[in-house]
């Protein structure tokens, strides 16, 4: 089986974990704010909080921003779910905005004429999350202005897009938003096994951040709220009148979402490779451009602003004249050993967000791309045979069988 995603572990990441698991600190330790560092470098941010998943970044993002009940939070159908479950974990309600036909992403026309509807009935989102899909940006700078006009926050959902680019910088600058989330999950560009990250360049919303994903305790006594449950002790016994070393204070109700220095030690090593595996990943994608380009299908199109990280690549079969279909397809290619996937069932599509009151029918783009989309295989080390065996499987279906 030939997978749609591979992580590539090497003996050098090996070596990283097993140091970490030789050492004193294998849950919090130096590796951990080390990680945090590296990645906000990497992608020209101030600030950086790594968790245990994205989709708890994307949680302590939406509370960071003061997201709750009676609030809107807005994002994409095309999604995973986690990019909508984040605000309802927050007491928030959510709704969608459909996507560009050519990009897959967030339209911002569309979300241009959501607004002035919400403006005239009174309900603009608190947060809007962009969903970079596929690893290619959204249009951020139409977006940003947007937000300035209407008064959202923003949250980039770049699970799929560390190493990506747009208007030249990094994704996850924050230039165009307030928080940007990365996922290190094993099929993402680099991985820590179960793992997420928040970069942002306001410091007050990375320490609610870092408090959050910690029980909401910290030992900083410049954060503590109360009269310290220390001074019942016999003041005039303690030598100093600070607060003693084992003090702590829980100052809201927050989670474990910490990430592991395991993690983060296999973080840092692949970080190191980051460039490296997106370059393969675009000279692959543009390698299925050529080859495919006879194929009834729309192969991924790319905006010029924006330099994609390739996290997937994503075709739409174009079989309307044929006597086949897109599950057929899909079938078949998977019963031949190629591992395709789709990427995303609409989220307002889903049980439980119809129980909420969505109906299919709402976004009508969202659900055509549905319709149409197959995930091919793309990962750092797939070779060019194995790419010429799925184009070879994909030809067989779509040209020998209609």
């Amino acid at each position: 089986m030939i997978p749609y995603g591979r992580q590539n572990i090497t003996r050098k990441d090996i070596e990283a974990v097993v140091e970490v698991l030789k050492s004193n600190f294998i849950t919090q330790g130096p590796n951990l704010p080390e990680f945090e560092r590296a990645v906000a470098e990497k992608v020209d941010a101030k600030h950086a909080v790594a968790t245990n998943s994205a989709t708890s970044a994307l949680q302590l993002a939406c509370l960071a921003l003061g997201v709750g009940v009676g609030d809107v939070v807005w994002t994409s159908p095309i999604t995973f779910v986690a990019s909508a479950n984040c605000a309802r974990y927050c007491g928030a309600d959510v709704d969608f905005v459909d996507i560009d036909p050519q990009t897959y992403n967030m339209s911002a026309r569309c979300l241009e004429e959501r607004l002035v509807e919400a403006e005239q009935s009174g309900k603009l989102p608190k947060v809007v999350i962009s969903v970079h899909m596929c690893g290619q940006s959204c249009d951020m700078a139409a977006i940003h202005a947007l937000s300035e006009k209407y008064g959202f926050s923003i949250i980039e959902d770049a699970s799929h897009a560390i190493g990506g680019y747009y208007k030249q910088e990094p994704v996850g600058s924050c230039r165009y938003s307030n928080i940007t989330v990365f996922s290190f999950h094993p099929v993402k560009i680099i991985t820590t096994g179960e793992g997420g990250m928040a970069v942002t360049n306001d410091e007050m919303l990375a320490q609610r951040m870092a408090l959050l994903r910690n029980h909401g305790i910290t030992r900083d006594p410049a954060y503590f709220v109360t009269d310290p449950i220390y001074n019942l002790e016999k003041r005039s016994q303690e030598k100093d009148s600070g607060p003693p070393l084992w003090y702590y204070e829980q100052i809201d109700l927050g989670f474990n979402f910490r990430m592991t220095d395991i993690q983060a030690a296999l973080g840092l090593s692949q970080l190191t490779r980051l460039d490296e595996f997106v370059d393969r990943r675009q000279d692959l994608a543009e390698r299925y451009d050529r080859l495919l380009g006879d194929f009834p299908l729309k192969s991924p199109w790319q905006h010029p602003d924006a330099s994609s990280a390739w996290h997937l690549y994503v075709i739409r079969l174009q079989l309307d004249d044929r006597k086949l279909t897109r599950r057929e397809v899909f079938n078949y290619m998977r019963g031949q050993g190629i591992g395709v996937n789709v990427h995303y069932i609409p989220v307002h599509t889903q049980p439980y967000y119809q129980a909420l009151g969505f109906k299919s029918g709402m976004y009508p783009e969202s659900e055509k791309y549905y319709q149409e989309a197959i995930t091919l295989p793309l990962f750092p080390t797939m070779a060019e045979h194995e790419q010429d065996q799925v184009v070879k499987v994909l030809k067989t279906i779509i040209v020998e069988h209609s």
